[in-house]
């Protein structure tokens, strides 16, 4: 026979929705690590390969005229290298907004581990690294 006011299984939907805010929160505890470790990952691959795109100086022009000018198909071919061991899937575009500068966008997609139960299965990685080309040790005095 039942009572009134009987309040058997009340603690069952606590435990429910308890346990799915708890697995909500490790996941963004956890996917957000992983989100913010997949971010740096693509800044550190950016730089790597706008670095790897500034060393393609123009030599015949620096010899003749002393200016230094990036030369562009191969810093391309620079980056592209780069780009292909470091991680073949990643999508990037390279820029030349001077003469002696690479401009290097990375993005690809990180898959969430726990936030999938919630919907969110991916986020895209976003990073951007810049170098300039130099030749020869420059001194400031001041």
């Amino acid at each position: 026979m039942r009572r009134r006011g009987d309040e058997r299984g009340q603690v069952t939907v606590f435990v429910v929705i308890f346990m799915i805010a708890l697995i909500g929160l490790a996941g963004l505890v956890i996917d957000g690590g992983v989100a913010l470790a997949a971010r740096r990952r693509a800044i550190n691959e950016a730089q790597a390969a706008a670095r790897a795109g500034a060393e393609a100086l123009d030599e015949g022009l620096y010899r003749s005229s002393g200016t230094r000018k990036i030369d562009q198909p191969e810093a391309e071919a620079n980056v592209a290298r780069y780009m292909s061991s470091a991680d073949p899937n990643a999508g990037y575009t390279v820029s030349f907004p001077a003469d002696d500068t690479v401009q290097v966008d990375e993005h690809f997609d990180q898959s969430m581990n726990i936030l999938g139960v919630f919907g969110v299965d991916s986020i895209t990685a976003r990073g951007h690294g810049s170098a300039r080309t130099v030749h020869g040790i420059t001194q400031e005095n001041g």
